[in-house]
Order: C-alpha cells, then sequence, then structure tokens
C-alpha cells in the first residue's frame, strides 16, 4: 500500500487516500522552546533567522472534531515567521502557553516545539466529525486567521474575537511541513489555474490587503482615491497596488530600489517613489519634516492632490510621514510594523486635519473568499518571485528578514517541481503565462544582472 505522502503526490482519488494511514510524524520546519535565550543580548540587526528554524520529525497531532488535516504541497514565507524565529516582540511560546490552557484540543499546541508557517496549499487528507464542507481530495488553500466561531461576534466579523489567532505564528502545526493542522473555517478552495506554489503565497498577504482597502472594515477606497503603498514590491504593496488598480483608484508605489521601481511599472503603478531620493533611506523615522513634505511635494507635482489614503505596514521608519502626508479626512490604514512597533508622530496633524487611523488584521473568511475570488478571475495575480525547498526554509526566511526579495517567496513541501497543480490549463492560458509570471520573471532577470 502507498504512503499518504505517495498518494497525494501521485492525485490518488479520496477512497484512495482514506484507505492510506495517517503516519505518527512528519518532517517540519520548527521553532525550540530551548532557543528562546539564544538573542537575548544580540542587536536586533544580528539575529540571524537561520539559527533557529530547524528542519526535522514532529509528532503527527490528533485531529480535533472541526480541524482538517492538509498534506501541504506548497507554502510561502510571511513577516510573521521572521519574528517568531527572532522571539520578537514576545516569544510565541508564550502564545501556544496561553492558547493551551483554554481546552484538550488547545492543550496539544503547548509543545517544547512550533511548527511555523501561514500560507499553505494542499490536499485534504483528513475531516473531522464536525466538518461539513470539505472532503478528502479538496485542493485548498488556507486563510490564516484561527478565530473563535462560538464568540458572538465572529458572526459578524471573525477578525473581531477575543480568540482571534494567527495560524502558524500564534499556534502550533503551521505551513512549514509535510502536514497542516487547520479549522475546517480557515478553508478557501485552491485558484485551478495556479500551480501550487503560485496558490500558496496569496490568502495572507491579498486577504490582509482586500480588508486593509476594498473592505468595509478597512479605507473603502473608490474610483479616483490617490493611494499611497509602502513596501509596494513587497508581499502586500504588490497585492495592493493591483487592488487600487482593480479598484478604479490611483496607485503610488513607494520602493527601496531602482531594480524594483521597474517591476512596479511592469505591475501598472501610477506613479513610483524610490524612498531614498525623498531621503528616507534606512533611517528609523522622520522627525524633521524634510522626508513627508518632499513626498508630498512629488505626488502633488505628478497628480495635482495629496493621497486619500496611505496603505502602512513597515511601522517605525514610515508612520510619522504616513500621518503627516495623507490629505486632510484622509485615513491611514495599518495592518503591521516590520520596521519596528513604537511609533512617534506629532498628533496635531492627525486631529486638526481630521484625520484617521484604521488598525487592520488579517482577513474574516467572507474577505479571504472575495479576495480569492479575484484571483480566480485572473484580475490579480499570484506576487511569487522566488521558490525554494522546505529544507531551504530558513535560508528562505533569512531573504525575507533582509528584505533582500520582491513580492512573495514560496516553499515547495511535496510538491516536488515548481509548476505542479495546475488543473484548469485553460484559464490559466486565457490570464495569460506572462501576466502570471510578472514576478518570478522579474527576479530572474534582476539576479542574472547581478543587481
Amino acid at each position: 500500500m502507498a504512503s499518504l505522502i505517495e498518494a497525494v503526490q501521485h492525485g490518488a482519488d479520496p477512497s484512495e487516500l482514506m484507505a492510506c494511514e495517517v503516519p505518527e510524524s512528519y518532517r517540519a520546519v520548527y521553532l525550540r522552546r530551548e532557543d528562546e535565550p539564544l538573542f537575548r543580548d544580540t542587536p536586533r540587526q544580528d539575529k540571524d533567522v537561520r539559527r533557529t528554524l530547524h528542519v526535522g520529525e514532529v509528532p503527527m497531532p490528533e485531529l480535533a472534531p472541526d480541524e482538517v488535516l492538509v498534506a501541504v504541497m506548497a507554502s510561502a514565507v510571511n513577516y510573521n515567521t521572521v519574528w517568531s524565529a527572532m522571539y520578537e516582540p514576545i516569544s510565541t511560546f508564550r502564545f501556544l502557553k496561553q492558547f493551551g490552557r483554554q481546552d484538550r484540543w488547545t492543550a496539544r499546541h503547548d509543545r517544547d516545539y512550533q511548527v511555523v508557517g501561514s500560507d499553505a496549499a494542499g490536499v485534504v487528507v483528513r475531516v473531522g466529525s464536525a466538518v461539513r464542507h470539505w472532503t478528502p481530495g479538496d485542493h485548498v488553500v488556507v486563510n490564516p486567521p484561527y478565530i473563535d466561531e462560538q464568540d458572538p461576534v465572529s458572526q459578524r466579523d471573525g477578525m473581531m474575537t477575543n480568540g482571534m489567532l494567527a495560524w502558524g505564528f500564534e499556534t502550533n502545526f503551521g505551513a512549514f511541513g509535510d502536514f497542516a493542522v487547520v479549522r475546517g473555517t480557515q478553508l478557501v478552495p485552491k485558484p485551478p489555474h495556479l500551480s501550487w506554489e503560485e496558490a500558496a503565497c496569496n490568502t495572507l498577504c491579498l486577504g490582509t490587503a482586500y480588508r486593509m482597502l476594498i473592505s468595509e472594515n478597512g479605507a473603502r477606497i473608490k474610483a479616483g482615491d490617490i493611494v499611497l503603498i509602502w513596501g509596494a514590491a513587497g508581499g502586500l504593496g504588490s497585492y495592493a497596488v493591483q487592488l487600487v488598480r482593480q479598484a478604479g483608484g490611483i496607485a503610488v508605489g513607494v520602493v527601496s530600489s531602482a531594480d524594483k521601481a521597474d517591476l512596479m511599472d511592469s505591475l501598472g503603478c501610477h506613479l513610483v517613489i524610490d524612498r531614498n531620493s525623498v531621503g528616507l533611506g534606512d533611517r528609523d523615522g522622520d522627525d524633521s519634516g524634510t522626508v513627508w513634505k518632499a513626498m508630498g511635494s512629488i505626488i502633488r507635482k505628478e497628480l495635482g492632490e495629496d493621497p486619500h489614503v496611505v496603505f502602512e505596514h513597515v511601522g517605525k521608519a514610515t508612520f510619522e510621514t504616513s500621518v503627516n502626508v495623507v490629505r486632510r479626512g484622509g485615513t491611514v490604514v495599518t495592518c503591521g510594523s516590520s520596521s519596528g512597533y513604537q511609533h512617534a508622530y506629532d498628533n496635531r496633524y492627525l486631529w486638526m486635519k481630521l484625520k484617521r487611523i484604521i488598525g487592520s488584521h488579517g482577513a474574516n473568511i467572507d474577505e479571504a473568499w472575495e479576495a480569492n475570488r479575484l484571483m480566480r478571475l485572473g484580475m490579480v495575480m499570484p506576487a511569487l518571485s522566488q521558490v525554494y525547498t522546505l529544507e531551504e526554509a530558513a535560508e528562505a526566511t533569512r531573504s525575507v528578514q533582509l528584505n533582500a526579495h520582491e513580492g512573495k517567496v514560496g516553499l515547495l513541501n511535496l510538491a516536488d517541481a515548481e509548476g505542479q497543480g495546475v488543473t484548469d490549463p485553460g484559464l490559466r492560458e486565457q490570464v495569460g503565462e506572462d501576466r502570471l509570471r510578472l514576478f518570478r520573471e522579474h527576479a530572474a532577470a534582476s539576479a542574472r544582472a547581478g543587481r
């Protein structure tokens, strides 16, 4: 009898998958509780995540009634794995300990190891007794928010539940393994025209950008809105650019190099600003007024007016500029702080000009399905730029830590080569191979040019 992994890799039907035994352990990328002190007295710039991310066998957890076991074909790196691997802002083992106190099912998560990763695409191989909408053999992607469905507010917005956690960051059994354990309410159908690695890279960043910009829970942009997008060539930013264009807005992308500016031109950004040209560079923040005034001057010269919305996720290095540069009555929507989470700005620019700051985190399942629909329609392209093997996950995460990447960085888990998993080649041809591979072709060209 074939192993469950072999059955998945050979496209076995549901009955064949069910006939295979679930292994007692599986290969995964994990953190160890014993490594918590490793970076205690280390400057942040020297916290190399390759020292704390390990590859090896971990035990297979028991499946809860509302959970699904997914054979992970591919996954993708997000900045939350960088935070986890640096044990910042606090150790994720503290999250697991607190989560594990709830009941016997959550207690499974409180281990001396944590399987990380919050983006995955794969095949359902087992479902819990309470799961109704998914069956073995389904091709799925995973939406990272792990919510408390029994909290009444979840009927309005799952992201507002007190029990909402980020899967693979604040929970265990995440994406960086041959298998992953998720709740049935986290699953979204895999777009059939995408390969496994292309499908795996979208859900977290695309869903987050959708909530921030399009959803009623975010900025709710409209046709003609000017949207300033920090880190436009990164994972979040590249989806933000595409969503702004699809909504009829005007995308202003901020990048860190001329090479990334070229990519944004190809993606259709209306205006691209190199952050070095306005004096931001690697500074921790803007306390002189020169940066936001220079940026505002460029935008007004090229577009005639100030931004309606700023798409903010960089944090300390950019937040004051964001608050100052957005127009009177405008909105700064923020979902993260990759450069530091202690922000400082002159509050007069906020209250006296009637501006708003909206905090945003992930995407509820309805938003994830809507964002995924745009992907299935070919209106949004995957931002995948580079693919590593699962054994190379530490190196892949290091590239994200150093911002040495464009778009998203993917991992091949059970898929043994790129390009597998496409079940609708006709739709793929209709969408266009050149559009689907834009980020990878640009990254390859940059590598050839030694940039």
